[in-house]
């Protein structure tokens, strides 16, 4: 078993522009595990850029915040308590578009270079609001 407090946390924005980071729950990399399980956060008015996998099943949960999934040439508004699962080779993206940050619990399995590429970029602030999120989803769970 692994169990990591969060001074062991980690967060990377995958390239210098992104409008969202990824804060390292448990990945391959660091912890062994068969998948990637980060929180995503995505500043006011930030989106991830059209993307794909090849292998890996990606599924978000959203936590907090108010968003716009695109899959595939449709739309779908989300917020908290909604999630959404997009299968292999499937085009998506996901926005901002409230007032305030997009906090989504992010999974994809198998890792498909998932890890690597995050582990790859620059690494990012995680603030009081972030924590403060992070620990409030622990303790609904």
């Amino acid at each position: 078993m692994i169990v990591k407090p969060r001074e062991d946390y980690r967060a990377f924005r995958i390239s210098p522009q992104d409008t969202n980071k990824m804060v390292l729950l448990f990945d391959p990399a660091g912890d062994e595990a068969n998948f990637v399980c980060v929180v995503e956060i995505f500043d006011v008015g930030g989106r991830t850029p059209p993307n794909k996998h090849e292998v890996g099943q990606e599924m978000f949960y959203v936590l907090k915040g108010e968003g716009r999934a695109h899959s595939d040439g449709r739309s779908f508004d989300i917020r908290a308590g909604d999630s959404m699962l997009v299968p292999p080779g499937c085009w998506h993206e996901v926005e901002n578009t409230g007032a305030g940050k997009l906090y989504c619990l992010t999974m994809m399995t198998p890792n498909d270079g998932f890890a690597e590429l995050i582990r790859a970029g620059e690494p990012a602030a995680i603030d009081e609001e972030d924590w403060a999120v992070i620990q409030a989803t622990g303790r609904a769970a």
